[in-house]
């Protein structure tokens, strides 16, 4: 670009900035201190406040939390949103912490300080010019929740709006000189209830904050403007129609509308001039613009941005208005979403308004682009607005970083609340939806909408396929779903539902991954075939892990983690608080696991349209549900990194389909290898490179396979990785490297001997504490005793649900679902595991112990026990769990495992292989048990055992 060309396009973009920010000098910023009372007696209306001078300092952007208003929590706190567990509020076991000065509450982050009600903010502006002789528009950027403005003694209105600016407008002139601007905030549900626990308003996320944040503003009022430009690409005729809403307060006049779109880097596109008569009112004008043969469309790989420029001349005098947009086009192929032609995976994950530092969210563009930056980090392209809209700033990050959006309208109408039952909820999610979409149409991130979240109400479908059908006639620049879980009816462009996942809600041991034996050949393609059209699923995942107690410093700022404050004590109480790492590294590890089994699947399935983690952060409310890989402040816990993750959620993942991950070395490998391809164009002669190592990276196969062409799918069938195992002569833990350049995915499988060497007979292996053990263990033998399961007593931990994978969600809002634990802690390097391949956590060679044991209470047996294989449990009860331990029992030794390992042991080569190591260890000198019980708290563990 030549230095002429440079200055010309910067007098350019001055000119148009000129044009378009005209009279910014008069506009008033009302950030910074404001006077503030509270309301609540709910009086001040009746008394004229907007009277008065109220006497209390604030500082907005803010709330009255940040401020420091409001009252101390207790156990009267008047929370918005449902407890399912009521037992904090009669459990002795949180007594301690229902006392003022130490209130502690477990359900979510504990603000500082709670207001629910009115609120008064006032503040006295100064009037600088006679810009305002046609009146002012006050525009407060994110309100929570009703605002009621008045400007002297004159009230301006009334808005509820959850998801897009209020705005007010003050008609006639007002003169230079000083004024007094009356507020009223009310955070209450009142006639309109868009559910207790719907994001935009609940205690469990972003709290049902009182305040006003983002920019504030006072400006003249125009007798002409711009008041909105709605941009329509189609992509086919190269064009764009624009739609423009012009307001004329005055009388019939003679304009010129010129329109023109820039590049972001700059470049003008042509103008585009129309002769127009503005009446009095409100305008409707309809343009098509044309964009030129070499228009740049937008996607996640290249987020190409245009903005339309309008510009009014009326007598000589200008206005104008701006807006950004994209270029692209979502439309739907049978069971496929597309984006400009091309098929697109959604992987997404929930923002549900969690903001721990503020208890509101931000509406600066820079935190919104670290959020999803880190997403996309971790392999997502798609980010579901959980039953709420963000501030402008987030679409902006979006639009900007390439990221898919599913904006939903501030409801979850369920817990009380009901929609499509002629409720003033009906109505206002309508004006809700009209709102967003006029303030947030154009921005291409924004791709698909819903009313929100799981409805309900007898009448719920109806109004919601008038929902759809509506918004599908007069709005296609998104897709349109009824709500994010249900219903899926026809007219839907997208069922958005939550039953294909590796773990329903309810299922607990029945899931796939905690009743089936570990593989990685199922997919969700009969689940969905009932479906003509695209199917997301909804909020899979759920997976837990343990507290990260060092991440209780990082709450700086209004809201508190007293709930981790209390699991941290409960652990403390118990003596195991020197492992809280250990469990939250262990309990990661098995969490990244059931991911990647959850994500995969989902990758391999034929047609799908994509999935919703809940979540790839964790989710502080409803009980606490830690449920991410990353904490609140989107950080990571130190157990898997995005480079990590990225191995299986990307725009390209290698699939192996393993039909078990448990193998004799008498068996022949065969794994069909396939490839899930969603990047930004085809590929040709692709070489899928495969490995076979072991943990010390020793190769025991490599290979190549060949794809012609990698379309845009999934699906692709690479071939097959097939090795003969005979050589492997020792249990193994193995792993299969998958390469597509750049891109690469492992599987960890397990090898183990078919035949094993006779266990010595100075070992009694029983399944039944017997007289035989007993007179073994008096005269200086050893004792392996495996009970069978079921046979633990409840006390002794009989009634512990036990499962292989995490918790799902969490034990306090799914009623203690199964299971309740959060997997296995070892030392790999303790002898008794010298011949069966671990690491300190769980692993799918883990998978058939765990689904033929019981967890042991070890503080009911000694409280002095140190296991060989630790169960950590929920964070709730903090009990010290095991599987297998060892102790001195007179003169005997004696290990006691839980697992049962002599049932069906011939079809259980895991089983054989454990109960051989822990043989072989009993046998050597390494075998010295630190702790000595009586035999007859061995003997009072099971039910078949008479002492």
């Amino acid at each position: 670009m030549t230095m002429n060309k440079l200055l010309l396009l910067s007098c350019f973009a001055l000119f148009a900035a000129c044009k378009v920010d005209k009279s910014t000098q008069s506009h008033l910023d009302l950030t910074g201190e404001w006077t503030f009372s509270l309301d609540t007696a709910d009086i001040g209306e009746r008394e004229k406040w907007f009277t008065r001078r109220l006497k209390e300092k604030v500082k907005l952007p803010g709330s009255t939390t940040t401020n420091g208003k409001g009252f101390d929590i207790d156990v009267h706190t008047p929370w918005t949103g449902g407890i399912v567990d009521s037992s904090y509020f009669t459990d002795t076991a949180y007594a301690r912490y229902r006392k003022a000065g130490n209130i502690k509450v477990p359900f979510w982050l504990q603000p500082v300080k709670y207001y629910k009600g009115a609120a008064w903010y006032q503040k006295e502006i100064q009037i600088p010019d006679s810009a305002y002789q046609e009146g002012a528009e006050l525009v407060i950027e994110r309100v929570h929740w009703e605002s009621s403005v008045w400007l002297d003694s004159v009230k301006l209105g009334t808005e509820n709006s959850l998801s897009t600016p209020h705005r007010f407008l003050f008609k006639g002139s007002l003169k230079p000189g000083k004024h007094l601007l009356t507020i009223r905030i009310d955070n209450r549900v009142k006639t309109i209830d868009v559910g207790p626990n719907a994001h935009s308003i609940t205690d469990h996320t972003q709290t049902n904050w009182n305040g006003m944040i983002g920019k504030m503003t006072l400006k003249p009022l125009e007798r002409l403007r711009v008041e909105s430009l709605q941009v329509f690409p189609d992509l086919s005729k190269k064009t764009v129609a624009v739609r423009a809403r012009i307001v004329n307060i005055s009388r019939p006049v003679n304009a010129s509308l010129t329109l023109y779109a820039t590049e972001k880097a700059g470049e003008r596109l042509k103008d585009v001039q129309q002769t127009l008569v503005l009446t009095g009112g409100v305008n409707e004008i309809k343009i098509d613009y044309p964009m030129g043969n070499a228009v740049k469309t937008w996607d996640e790989f290249n987020p190409n941005l245009y903005t339309m420029i309008a510009s009014l001349v009326v007598e000589g005098k200008s206005f104008g208005y701006q807006t950004d947009f994209g270029m692209r086009e979502i439309a739907l192929k049978g069971k496929e979403i597309t984006l400009n032609g091309r098929p697109v995976f959604l992987r997404g994950t929930l923002e549900s308004a969690i903001f721990p530092l503020t208890g509101y969210p931000a509406t600066d563009v820079a935190s919104w682009a670290k959020i999803i930056k880190t997403c996309k980090a971790y392999g997502l392209n798609h980010l579901r607005f959980h039953s709420w809209c963000p501030p402008e700033a987030a679409f902006r990050a979006a639009d900007s970083l390439g990221m898919y959006l599913q904006i939903e309208c501030a409801s979850w109408a369920n817990q009380g609340a009901t929609i499509g039952d002629g409720k003033p909820l009906d109505d206002y999610i309508y004006r809700e939806s009209e709102r967003i979409v006029t303030q947030y149409g154009n921005h291409p991130s924004f791709l698909m909408m819903a009313y929100g979240n799981e409805p309900s109400g007898k009448n719920h479908v109806a109004y919601l396929r008038k929902f759809v059908e509506t918004w599908k006639a007069k709005d296609g620049r998104r897709l349109y779903t009824t709500a994010a879980g249900w219903p899926a009816i026809a007219e839907n462009d997208y069922n958005n539902i939550p039953e294909p996942r590796i773990q329903s809600w309810g299922e607990g041991l029945n899931s796939i991954i905690n009743k089936q034996k570990p593989r990685s050949d199922y997919d969700w393609h009969e689940r969905i075939a009932q479906f003509d059209i695209p199917t997301i699923s909804h909020e899979i995942g759920q997976w837990c892990v343990y507290p990260d107690f060092k991440e209780i410093s990082a709450y700086t700022g209004v809201m508190k983690a007293r709930n981790l404050e209390i699991f941290r004590d409960r652990l403390r109480e118990t003596g195991m608080d020197t492992l809280a790492d250990q469990f939250l590294q262990a309990s990661g590890k098995l969490q990244t696991l059931c991911y990647k089994a959850d994500i995969e699947a989902a990758l391999r399935t034929p047609g799908f349209a994509g999935f919703q983690l809940l979540d790839l952060h964790d989710f502080p409310g409803q009980g606490t549900a830690l449920v991410g890989v990353l904490n609140a402040f989107w950080k990571d816990k130190g157990y898997v990194d995005g480079k990590t993750y990225r191995q299986f959620c990307n725009s390209t993942v290698p699939l192996a389909r393993f039909p078990n991950f448990i193998y004799t070395n008498d068996q022949l490998l065969k794994v069909p290898i396939e490839i899930a391809h969603y990047g930004a164009e085809e590929k040709s002669n692709v070489s899928v490179k495969w490995q076979i190592i072991d943990e010390a990276k020793h190769v025991y196969g490599t290979g190549s396979l060949l794809i012609n062409t990698l379309r845009i799918g999934n699906n692709q069938q690479a071939g097959a990785v097939t090795m003969n195992l005979n050589e492997i002569k020792e249990a193994k833990k193995l792993t299969l490297i998958v390469t597509l350049g750049q891109y690469a995915n492992q599987w960890d499988f397990f090898v183990f001997p078919k035949t094993l060497p006779n266990v010595n007979s100075e070992v009694y292996v029983t399944a039944s504490f017997d007289q035989k053990a007993r007179e073994l263990l008096a005269s200086g033998g050893k004792v392996l005793y495996t009970l069978r399961k079921g046979v633990l007593k409840k006390d002794k931990g009989g009634d512990i649900a036990l499962g292989f994978s995490s918790i799902f969600w969490n034990t306090a809002w799914t009623r203690g679902q199964a299971p309740v634990t959060l997997g296995l802690l070892c030392d790999p390097q303790h002898p008794a595991f010298q011949h069966f391949p671990t690491d300190f956590h769980s692993n799918w060679q883990w998978w058939d112990a765990i689904t033929h044991a019981d967890a042991m209470r070890l503080d009911r047996i000694n409280p002095t026990l140190k296991p060989i294989v630790r169960v950590i449990d929920d964070w709730f009860t903090a009990r010290p769990l095991g599987l297998v331990f060892e102790a001195n029992i007179g003169k005997g030794k004696l290990i006691v495992s839980a697992i049962d390992l002599l049932t069906d042991r011939q079809n259980r080569p895991e089983a054989r292989q454990l109960l051989y190591s822990l043989s072989a260890y009993m046998q050597s000198s390494s075998f010295a048990p630190k702790t000595t019980l009586q035999e007859n708290e061995i003997a009072q563990l099971a039910h078949n055992n008479k002492f």
